[in-house]
């Protein structure tokens, strides 16, 4: 139980650093790569796309906080 709580903290993490650094910044250049965000999406999808990582990024930070909570809870 502890193992699989170990990897669902760790795949959430870094699923986590990943959303955060495909999200544009406020300047909207997107800081993966340095490639601009309607060479990866297109003009028309940015709204959709910018929807979609926000939604991933807060299930991602939910799924690490309670893992780390139950983590330390049950150690």
């Amino acid at each position: 139980m502890i193992n699989v709580l170990y990897a669902i903290v760790l795949i959430s993490a870094v699923a986590l650093v990943g959303l955060m650094m495909a999200q544009e910044g406020a300047d909207q250049n997107s800081v993966l790569m340095g490639v601009a965000p309607e060479a990866l999406w297109g003009k028309n999808r940015s709204a959709s796309r910018d929807a979609i990582l926000k939604r991933m990024t807060i299930i991602s930070a939910v799924i690490f906080f309670v893992s780390t909570f139950l983590l330390s809870v049950i150690k």
